[in-house]
């Protein structure tokens, strides 16, 4: 992409997100934007579809950012409470821009997104997960309850937050990913003592 269309792309992005803070979705129109992005209607669906495929677009590049902020995804299955630690200090460095993208008809869209992404990367390092129904119960649990508490309780002190979802997190991994115990052996029974032999008498 040469200079001239990264200045395009810019300014539609630019202009998407001025409106997008300023009303739902639904409500911005292709004119509009091309008139505040200063550009022809002709010149957006060079470069887009419609309204919806940019907003999602600028979705996906938000959860891949931040996705690629953490050190590790899937320490998510192991070191829960470094995960949890950087996924939320993420989420608050993109607060402004997810609190754009994700409102209105959008605001269920984060976490299905988070969790979708998070799946895809664990499930290509770990194929055998994703036909795996507990490793899949496992994550979502982990992803989205992790996800609303944050949103629920953001305005509360995040460090006892973290605290509280970190217990809960190794609680459930300990409790359905610990190795299973092999089968208790039977107690052998003891070989009866043999008895003396009587005296013979002549």
């Amino acid at each position: 992409m040469d200079l001239r269309q990264q200045r395009t792309k810019r300014s539609i992005v630019n202009a998407f997100l001025a409106l997008r803070s300023e009303r739902p979705l639904e409500k911005i129109t292709v004119r509009e934007l091309s008139e505040r992005a200063e550009i022809h209607k002709a010149t957006f669906y060079l470069h887009y579809h419609d309204i919806y495929e940019l907003s999602e677009q600028l979705e996906q590049e938000v959860i891949d950012d931040i996705l690629g902020g953490l050190s590790d995804p899937t320490s998510l299955l192991g070191e829960t409470e470094r995960f949890n630690e950087e996924l939320y200090c993420l989420l608050m460095a993109h607060e402004s821009l997810l609190g754009i993208l994700f409102s209105g008809s959008r605001a269920g869209m984060l976490a299905t997104l988070l969790e979708k992404s998070l799946k895809e990367y664990i499930f290509g390092l770990h194929p055998d997960y994703r036909e795996d129904l507990e490793k899949n119960v496992i994550l979502t649990y982990l992803i989205q309850g992790a996800y609303h508490a944050y949103i629920q309780y953001r305005g509360e002190d995040p460090k006892t937050i973290l605290l509280m979802i970190n217990k809960m997190a190794s609680a459930v991994l300990r409790l359905y990913t610990r190795p299973e115990a092999p089968p208790a052996a039977e107690p052998e029974t003891p070989e009866p003592e043999a008895l003396p032999e009587a005296p013979i008498h002549l």
